[in-house]
């Protein structure tokens, strides 16, 4: 099976409590990791490999020092990454960043499968990778906790994992599908894999390479843009404690609370 993972570098929101400004750390020099979501999409991705043969590359748009993200793919077993920069890219909307990935995925030539996670944590839109299923006309399976892969037949079995239950679902490939953490616990890399990864050479594709015109990307080719990024204000809280034994301590709190209208 050809097997496309989806994967971001993203800031390690972590970090964001151990800062006064936590907005400091979506900027330039702040830390980055890969999406958490997108680790439970690499393991996916190499345990259909190991089932049923073939290869998985991951891919990914982003800045230069992006590769590490990439590196992170190969270390845990991916065998080929591409990253996707150019400056012209910058501050693409999620249909835009759509646009690039299939033009990309299009280069690469044949696929069974895309694999992407389920959000990435900084915008946490969910769109893009329906969006390129949507470009590609194929079919897409979001929120999947379960999977099944028959490539003799070319088809698919998903379990969704959704808020009222979960659904079983089935697809011919080629296909697009989102993950949630409920689906694996993703491997950690091995020390040949860390190797590996530290000596691969990860080709870098353009605007150009993928024919496509910095007109047709960035805030030129988006239709959402973000003029300005703000901390939410800050609220300024009160703690009363409420003393007394549980009985009287927990009417207490009820009658305060029937007060302020709470209940």
């Amino acid at each position: 099976m050809n097997i496309i993972a989806l994967i971001k570098q993203v800031p390690d929101t972590a970090q964001l409590s151990k800062t006064v400004d936590g907005l400091k750390l979506l900027g330039e020099g702040s830390p980055r990791i890969v999406n958490p979501w997108d680790e439970y999409s690499l393991e996916t991705a190499i345990q259909l490999k190991e089932a049923h043969g073939g290869k998985v590359t991951a891919i990914c748009i982003g800045k230069p020092e992006a590769t590490e993200a990439l590196k992170t793919g190969l270390a845990m077993g991916a065998d080929e990454a591409i990253l996707i920069s150019d400056p012209a890219m910058e501050n693409s909307d999620t249909l835009t960043t759509a646009r690039i990935l299939v033009e990309a995925i299009k280069k690469m030539g044949d696929f069974d499968i895309i694999i992407g996670g389920r959000s990435a944590i900084d915008g946490n839109s969910a769109a893009t990778a329906v969006q390129v299923a949507a470009l590609l006309d194929i079919s897409q399976i979001s929120y999947v906790a379960e999977l099944n892969a028959d490539p003799n037949t070319q088809t698919i079995s998903a379990v969704r994992l959704l808020e009222g239950g979960r659904e079983s679902v089935n697809s011919k490939l080629p296909a697009v599908i989102t993950v949630v953490k409920e689906i694996n616990e993703p491997r950690y890399p091995s020390f040949i894999g860390i190797r590996k990864a530290a000596k691969a050479t990860i080709p870098t594709w353009g605007v150009a390479d993928l024919g496509l015109d910095a007109s047709q990307v960035g805030p030129a080719g988006s239709q959402a843009h973000w003029p300005e990024v703000n901390l939410p204000p800050v609220r300024e809280a009160q703690v009363e404690i409420i003393e007394g034994a549980p009985e009287e301590a927990a009417k207490t709190l009820a009658d305060r609370l029937v007060a302020e209208k709470v209940i």
